[in-house]
């Protein structure tokens, strides 16, 4: 077994997988290795990446240039010798090409060539199934329902309509970063303002014929490595927390002030720029100019990013989710599934404590002992599943290992703020007084009192599944004058878990947190 296989090879009877997805693209090229279970975990387990700039000069001559094919050669050699190197099979490899290779004159001429030489079998994708995997990619990784998909490259960007969740209008354009940098963003200076407004009526112009833009729910989500560069960079530039961009929201002025600092300073110098990789620098100015208007057009607040990507989209479709409609029945349950296996989390355990925790909350709520904000029982139950996943590196701290675990972890559906939230939840679900510490930049208002009662409640609920073997089937709070009896139903002996909650439980912070005293009954 690879030595990427994971410790969450805990099924036999589902050994892992490794697959590698190429993704030829106009700018950049990458090859990732996925290690996953069919329909059950999946992980990125490695990647390599190269700036090949396939695409450039396509724009003025309509063919890929001589060096650049030899850059693509050098490239896919490398990338065969790995793929060999790690005894990833011809067949267990996706080699997908975009915009530049099926556009340009002589890209099939190229893709041959490229196959003589590698042994790798490459698909040229047309623009609708290019979208479509980016389709894929963004929905299952956001809890998007209505809205519209953007992806930009290099060579061309993607817009999808999604209603339902399903795919309607999937369109491409040729607005990629690297034509439009050689079409309207020449020199080696600073920008000038014609230039910038020629960018921007140029992407009005060519959307023009998109009358669902306007009218596609109010929520854009944004795949792609420019994206991840803006949004890194927008994360530098406001001086936030950064625990990743997954599910960040980069806002329409957050996006006007990058594009005023990129804007001012030379292409070279672009990469510079906290957040910009160099091999992206000199083309990022006309990536974020393009999403600008297209926010402007679409009258979207912002747009939301994914960590995702067109080969995640394709790994899901053809592989983890191969069937007719590859979309996860919830993108968060299975977040957090696929995270507490990886961890080799006792399931059986953390979804039991998972679901006396909801039980606990349902009847406290129900009780009137509280409103909860919005989202908070599902950060609750995410929390409950997670709690453990720092005993893959130790018993002791575990709840410490947990929360960094979890803050470093990209949890697809969830965004920054409640990734924290439940990382912190986790970080107090044994002892301490919970409160925000570094992640308040993220909070919002009332977060400290969410974290306060999910932590009380979690650890609550860890007492009663102490033995780890769901003797207590059901628990409820219910008040009763000045307290709150915990009513438990048995399963099996319930001596251990009333010794806990009697012995560790914590009665003084529940009381403090509820203000009510907690009753054994």
């Amino acid at each position: 077994m690879s030595w990427r296989s994971t410790r969450a090879a805990w099924d036999a009877e589902q050994p892992n997988r490794q697959v590698a997805v190429i993704d030829l693209g106009s700018n950049s090229w990458r090859l990732v290795v996925f290690t996953y279970a069919p329909h059950s975990w999946w992980k990125r387990t490695d990647e390599l990446y190269e700036t090949v700039r396939i695409g450039a000069g396509l724009g003025a001559t309509g063919r890929l240039a001589d060096d650049a094919i030899q850059r693509g050669l050098e490239t896919l050699g490398v990338f065969a010798r790995f793929c060999a190197a790690n005894e990833i099979g011809t067949d267990e490899v996706h080699a997908v090409a975009t915009s530049a290779i099926r556009d340009a004159d002589n890209g099939l001429e190229f893709v041959h060539a490229a196959e003589q030489a590698t042994g790798l079998k490459i698909e040229v994708l047309p623009s609708a199934e290019e979208a479509r995997f980016g389709y894929i990619a963004a929905v299952n990784t956001s809890t998007m329902t209505d809205g519209a998909v953007l992806e930009i490259g290099g060579g061309s960007m993607q817009l999808i309509e999604v209603a339902d969740r399903r795919a309607q209008a999937l369109t491409s354009f040729q607005l990629g970063a690297v034509r439009i940098t050689e079409e309207f963003l020449p020199g080696g200076g600073p920008a000038r303002k014609k230039d910038l407004s020629r960018v921007r009526d140029h992407v009005r112009e060519t959307l023009a014929e998109l009358p669902w833009l306007a009218d596609s729910g109010g929520r854009l989500v944004g795949i792609g490595g420019a994206v991840r560069n803006l949004a890194s960079a927008a994360l530098h530039e406001h001086d936030e927390i950064d625990i990743g961009v997954q599910g960040f929201v980069i806002t329409r002025k957050k996006l006007a002030d990058l594009v005023s600092t990129l804007a001012s300073l030379p292409p070279s110098e672009r990469g510079s720029v906290p957040g910009i990789k160099p091999g992206r620098g000199d083309i990022i100015l006309a990536s974020a100019l393009t999403i600008e208007t297209v926010l402007e057009i679409g009258d979207f607040a912002g747009i939301e990013v994914t960590e995702a990507s067109l080969r995640d989209g394709v790994f899901l479709a053809r592989e983890l989710l191969a069937e007719e409609d590859p979309l996860f029945d919830d993108v968060r349950e299975a977040a957090v599934r696929n995270l507490a296996i990886q961890y080799e989390s006792d399931l059986a355990h953390v979804a039991h404590v998972g679901e006396l925790a909801l039980e606990m909350f349902d009847s406290l709520v129900d009780g009137g002992h509280f409103k909860p904000k919005d989202g908070e029982r599902e950060l609750l139950w995410a929390a409950g599943m997670l709690h453990d996943v720092g005993m893959t590196i130790s018993y002791d701290d575990h709840h410490k290992h947990s929360y960094y675990l979890i803050i470093s972890a990209e949890l697809p559906g969830f965004d920054p703020r409640e990734r924290a939230l439940i990382a912190q939840i986790c970080r107090y679900h044994r002892k301490g007084t919970p409160k925000l510490g570094e992640i308040s930049s993220l909070a919002d208002h009332g977060d400290d009192e969410l974290l306060e009662r999910c932590a009380v409640i979690l650890r609550l609920a860890e007492h009663l599944e102490r033995g780890r073997d769901q003797s207590v089937s059901a628990a409820e709070l219910r008040g009763n004058g000045d307290g709150v009896d915990l009513h438990l139903k048995a399963a099996g002996d319930l001596t251990l878990p009333r010794w806990s909650v009697e012995r560790y439980g914590d009665g003084e912070i529940f009381e403090r947190v509820f203000g009510r005293r907690l009753l054994i009954g």
